[in-house]
């Protein structure tokens, strides 16, 4: 009988580990229990996109979300200016992990053209959905996510695009982009069709990111590697920094919450998964 098999196949916690640095300390505990473990970093369109797939333009690299610096009325500007200076023909852009919730009216301010543009959307709300859902996270009061859900439905060029899926990702930068013509894709599915995800020759595939939340399920990269091992009838192990609402189907590791502690979490979880499997 073959020895089993595992996948470390995370996404980046956010400002404490890349996703690759996740994966090998993932990979490394597995293999302190005797169990092989291959890595698949993934992303979803937001922070550690470009890490994880070469050529992308990554909003959250320009309007970078730093929990220590809220301000739910941050502007999207610094990615218009830097589109607006780009010549190429075609652009793969991600969407997600940004500080803005405009509506991409600050880049909207600069730019009024591009090339043939994919956008990579870390989720699917819709734009008016946006403020409720990631506002508060963003640093909006209540009364400021209503004054945002305003804003939002005050921008008429946006309203033929309000209903796509990924509208709203990055504070309503979706909508933006779909204004300018761009193609919005769900961008965990495009990462992991590009880098060949398959999770039917393992026998555990775990995955996971800082923190599993309602927003998780909206299209985030361990969403869709959950959807797809369910799909191919195999366990799927979803860790988190934090754990706010457990995806359905999965099993739920939540680490210590600790950021200095995050590697160390990652191994030992690895190398308790690992010896389950034996």
């Amino acid at each position: 009988m073959p020895s089993p098999r595992a996948l470390a196949c995370p996404a980046s916690l956010k400002r404490v580990l890349a996703a690759r640095e996740a994966a090998v300390a993932l990979a490394e505990g597995f293999a302190d229990a005797g169990v092989d473990c291959d890595t698949l970093p993934l992303a979803d369109g937001g922070e550690g996109t470009a890490d994880v797939l070469p050529g992308v333009i990554e909003a959250a690299s320009v309007i970078p979300f730093d929990p220590m610096l809220l301000d739910p009325f941050t502007s999207s500007r610094p990615l218009g200016e830097l589109l607006a200076r780009i010549r190429a023909e075609r652009l793969i852009v991600g969407l997600g992990g940004t500080a803005n919730m405009d509506a991409g009216a600050g880049m909207l301010e600069v730019l009024d053209a591009l090339p043939p543009t994919t956008v990579l959307c870390d989720v699917a709300t819709a734009l008016y959905d946006a403020p409720r859902l990631y506002g508060p996270q963003k640093g909006a009061t209540p009364e400021q996510v209503v004054q945002l859900e305003a804003r939002f439905r005050a921008d008429a060029r946006l309203a033929p695009y309000a209903q796509l899926a990924g509208s709203g990702a990055a504070g309503g930068l979706g909508a933006a982009f779909a204004f300018l013509g761009a193609e919005l894709v769900p961008g965990a599915a495009a990462v992991l069709d590009s880098l060949g995800f398959d999770p039917a020759p393992y026998a555990l595939v775990v995955t996971g990111e800082g923190r599993v939340d309602a927003t998780t399920a909206e299209g985030k990269a361990p969403a869709e590697v959950a959807r797809r091992c369910a799909s191919a009838g195999v366990p799927c192990v979803v860790f988190g920094g934090v754990i706010e609402r457990p995806l359905a189907g999965t099993e739920s590791a939540e680490l210590s919450g600790d950021p200095a502690r995050a590697r160390e979490d990652l191994w030992e979880l690895g190398r308790r998964l690992g010896r389950s499997l034996l």
